[in-house]
């Protein structure tokens, strides 16, 4: 394995090509839902969310093979043995291909009936809705082929050509957004096929791309037994966790399409909306930072390791806090610029989403360190019974009149739950100093983010709504926030590290205005 300074550079360089993918993608994604919305209306925007959604629940049965497909990959690569890790490869495909034939009966026969007797529905819109699950199960599949492919890509380190079909991705979904003004049928139901044929071209475009570049990429029908039932194994005791992921996202859309219907759906939607754009700029530098912990665990480099975790807890919250700071602030007047007609719940929704993500986001390495040990049965069986709460207690306080946003206020106080326990497990499992972190790490995003908010929240309070108050209250936390993070929210070392990499950068600045006026 190279060694840890070059690991550090394709850490670095990795994290800049998906920034630049990042920028591209938020831009253009914001707006195609803002047209996605205009033209497909509410009702059948929240209608979509849901459909999709339901298609989504039943991807429990794969979610955690994914995450063991990512996991054994990595792994095998930083162990550098070729012929197990070819092994991995056509297994994981053999098994992505059976159980998606399960997720299609499961979603013909159950996903069907629930459809027709319990989702809340429009009676008009009935057909379309049926054809949309059926173009949602069919992206499903294609989705869940593709992953083993997908994983292969990052567990390589090669982002840039992840970039570029972010890239693709994105510009292509723009194109059917638009296009759904010429549909010659339904809106729904041609917007639901069109994201299908996008989601196909992705999938063709990863098998070329790495049946030429990797050699373990060759993919035949393979039934390892022993390496069949190390997965399952894996996958098995990860169901826990994964499918009380899937719940929690997908179970809150059903129930709140229960009881309030699609209209509140589509908020939900455009909650999500936001915060995926967000998110973006921590999870470009946790997908980078991911393989690395994996292959450290591999290859026994335990320092780098740990050093990994903590610092990749901290800066990915960081990033997002830095930009979610203004949203968070804004977030009435951002999305009623944003969209010509702003859902019912669609601010609180927001506000609170991307509070949730900011708390699972200080977990994010302590997860990924979790499933490169291997050994995640108590984890799970601890962690991922904390997560199933979720919608029992959603559902029982939704039955006694809460407000839809509860869905969401119930999995923040959840998510702190399971990042105690992870702690506490992970302690034991990797050597984690759990006090150590929650000081380091935890307490330290707490208090950066008061003091980083503070006078931007005071601004915001005694301006009058409008663009004004936007402008000042998004510069004083960039301002302020920056600050807090440099001087509270980073160590003596990681300072030093700032200024380095900022004087480097004004030097190369210098150095070529100095050129260019010769």
């Amino acid at each position: 394995m190279a060694d840890n300074s070059q690991n550090a550079k394709r850490l670095a360089k990795n994290t800049i090509l998906l920034y630049v993918r990042m920028f591209i993608t938020m831009l253009i994604s914001l707006y195609t839902s803002r047209v996605i919305l205009a033209t497909l209306g509410v009702e059948d925007y929240g209608i979509y969310n849901v459909v999709g959604g339901l298609v989504g629940m039943f991807g429990i049965v794969t979610a955690t093979l994914n995450t063991a497909i990512n996991r054994f990959l990595t792994f095998e690569l930083g162990k550098e043995d070729k012929e197990r890790l070819h092994r991995v490869f056509s297994t994981s495909i053999t098994i992505q291909i059976i159980l998606s034939l399960i997720v299609v009966v499961i979603a013909e026969t159950v996903g069907i009936w629930y459809i027709n007797n319990i989702m809340v529905l429009p009676p008009e819109r009935l057909t379309a809705a049926h054809w949309c699950f059926q173009f949602s199960i069919i992206t499903c599949v294609i989705g869940l082929i593709v992953v083993p492919y997908n994983s292969a890509i990052i567990a390589h380190e090669k982002m840039s050509i992840y970039a570029y079909m972010g890239i693709f991705g994105s510009l292509f979904a723009l194109g059917v957004a638009l296009a759904i003004s010429y549909s010659p049928i339904d809106r729904l139901v041609f917007y639901g096929f069109l994201l299908m044929i996008s989601t196909l071209i992705t999938f063709l475009v990863y098998v070329f791309y790495c049946r030429k570049r990797f050699e373990e990429a060759r993919f035949k029908i393979t039934i390892d037994k022993e390496m069949l039932g190390t997965m399952f194994g894996f996958a098995g005791w990860n169901m826990i966790g994964a499918g009380s992921g899937i719940l929690r996202d997908y179970g809150g859309n059903l129930l709140v399409n229960f009881y309030f219907g699609p209209a509140v759906n589509a908020a939900r939607g455009i909650s999500n909306s936001v915060n995926t754009a967000i998110t973006q700029f921590s999870t470009n530098f946790t997908m980078a930072m991911n393989p690395q912990i994996t292959k450290s665990y591999a290859s026994e480099n335990r320092d780098y390791m740990f050093n990994l975790i903590y610092r990749g807890a901290k800066l990915s919250v960081f990033m997002m806090l830095f930009i979610s700071a203004p949203v968070l602030l804004n977030t009435p007047f951002i999305l009623g610029i944003w969209l010509k007609e702003v859902p019912e719940h669609a601010v609180l929704f927001t506000q609170l989403t991307i509070i949730y993500t900011m708390v699972e986001m200080v977990s994010g390495p302590l997860v990924t360190s979790m499933l490169a040990t291997g050994k995640i049965r108590n984890y799970q069986i601890i962690v991922g019974g904390i997560q199933c709460l979720n919608i029992p207690i959603a559902w029982l306080l939704l039955h006694f009149g809460a407000i839809p946003e509860i869905v969401v206020l119930v999995s923040i106080f959840i998510a702190h739950c399971t990042f105690f326990a992870r702690l506490y497990m992970l302690r034991g499992m990797i050597g984690l100093g759990a006090r150590s972190f929650f000081k380091r790490v935890y307490l330290t995003i707490l208090l950066t983010a008061a003091i980083g908010i503070a006078l931007p929240l005071v601004a915001h309070l005694l301006i009058p709504q409008g663009w004004v108050n936007f402008f000042v209250t998004s510069t004083l936390s960039v301002f302020t926030m920056g600050l807090a993070m440099l001087y509270v929210g980073f160590d003596k070392s990681e300072r030093e590290f700032v200024y380095s990499g900022a004087k480097k950068f004004l030097q190369r600045f210098k150095g070529k205005s100095d050129d260019s006026n010769q």
